[in-house]
This record gives C-alpha cells, structure tokens and sequence, in this order.
C-alpha cells in the first residue's frame, strides 16, 4: 500500500459494507501524521485538544469540539497541539451529499458530539441493520445541517507572497509595521497587497490577522493563559486579543475551549 494512501478502518460484516466507520485515537503534544489520503470523506473530530489540518493549499486549526471536514482522496497533513484525542468518522463517498467538496472548519453540536462517540464505540455502522441505519440517518442529518468556522488559512503560490507568509509565520508576535516585513520579502506593501487579494483572496492585513489567531488557538491548547497567547501572537493587550477572538468567533477564548461534555 502506497504511504499516501491509508486505509479507512473499513470492516466488512459477511457481505455487508458498512456506510460508516471510526477510529479513535489519543496523541501527545507535537505528534505528526505525515501527509495522506483516504478513499473515504472524513470528518476529524477534536474531542480535546487542538488540531492542525494541512493541504498543499490551506491550513486549518480545529480546536476542541469542532471538527474537520475532508473529502475523499484529499492529500492532508495532521500536527498535534497539547494532548489530542481525535475521534474519526469515515463515510462512504456520498453519503453526506449536501456537504462541500472542500475541506473545512465545522462546529459539532452535542448531539453530533454524543453521535461521534457512539459510532466510535460500535466501529462500524452498515444500513443492513435497522438500528445502525438509524444512528446513520441522524448523523447525515446533523452533518447536512452543520454550521462552518472561519479558521482557514490559504497558502499563497506566488514566491514573493510565498515568501511574505513565511516571515509573518516565523514570527507571529514581531510587533514590526507590514511595511518592513513586505521589503524583506522583496516587494512594496502596495504590491504585497494586490499580490495576496489575487493569490488567496484575502488581505494582507486579513491574513496576519487569521494567522495570529491560529497561533493564539495553538498556545492556548498547550496550556497557554490568555495573556501569554495575545502577547506571543502580536497583540499589544489582551482586551484586544479577546476583542478579536469575539469578533471572529462570537464567544471569549475562556468559553470558546470550555466543555462540558466527556471524552469518549
């Protein structure tokens, strides 16, 4: 079997092909699963801890209870922060039709929490037995309903973007003007801007912003207080970094990674 390419965790019952399986796993702090796919849609759920989903073309951060969404045979890449206990559906292609084709960010409401946990007990759920095609029905329902989080960040093509990207990156908190950091990168910040509307889609200042957030959600998971994690990640206070969290998140980081609900 290619190293791309991993198995589904597909168990078959007699001649039964079950719609849906899991895996259940925990991992410690900075734990890396290298680069593959899977013949099956995923959703990637963060029981605890916080995760960090990459493509050739984006990269998501999925904090605890929320979930990754990724299609069939899309190359990713997993790194761990803080102790990770990950709960994973596969799901036959199709089966959730109304999902996107893209991979992304979703809440996972308690049901769909308790529903997760539930399939991870029994492995596996086939449409062959009546008491699994109902659990199947209801998480389609629940995943055809759910709801996206904005915690992507694109990765630019262009070098000289490319190149932008990686100084912010390296380091998050630098408190220096964008002005400074676009001539190290070898361009105007006018031309930093067209180069990043055109590339990603989204604005220089925008993309700062968003990756200074996703450093903030990973040192928070490592036990970070909220303080250490604004001022680390750039921002002059914490009533700021709380200001924006709000903002793009509509909750405080306290409750944002408050739970009530057991890991199973």
């Amino acid at each position: 079997m290619s190293k791309l390419r991993q198995p589904a965790f597909s168990r078959k019952r007699g001649n039964r092909r079950p719609q849906i399986t899991s895996h259940s796993c925990d991992y410690p702090p900075g734990h890396r699963i290298p680069t593959h796919l899977h013949e099956r849609d995923q959703l990637v759920y963060a029981a605890r801890g916080v995760m960090t989903v990459s493509t050739s073309d984006n990269t998501w951060i999925v904090p605890p209870q929320r979930a990754v969404w990724i299609p069939a045979r899309k190359p990713h890449r997993i790194v761990m922060s803080g102790v990770v206990a990950m709960r994973t559906l596969y799901l036959r292609p199709g089966t959730a039709k109304t999902l996107r084709v893209e991979c992304c960010v979703v809440n996972v409401p308690p049901l769909l929490q308790n529903l997760i946990l539930h399939a991870c007990e029994l492995q596996s759920l086939s449409r062959g037995s009546l008491r699994e095609r109902h659990v199947i029905d209801i998480i389609v329902d629940q995943l055809e309903a759910i709801q996206t989080v904005p915690l992507r960040l694109p990765n630019p093509s262009d070098g000289r973007a490319q190149r932008m990207a990686q100084l912010l990156l390296a380091d998050p908190g630098s408190r220096r003007r964008l002005e400074h950091i676009c001539r190290l990168a070898g361009a105007s910040k006018r031309n930093m801007e067209r180069l990043f509307l055109k590339d990603v889609g989204m604005s220089l200042g925008r993309w700062r912003q968003q990756s200074r957030l996703m450093q903030a959600l990973q040192l928070l998971a490592q036990g970070a207080t909220v303080t250490n994690a604004a001022l680390e990640s750039g921002y002059s206070t914490p009533s700021s970094f709380i200001s924006m969290f709000r903002k793009i998140l509509n909750t405080t980081p306290a409750r944002y990674f408050s739970t009530g609900t057991p890991v199973g």
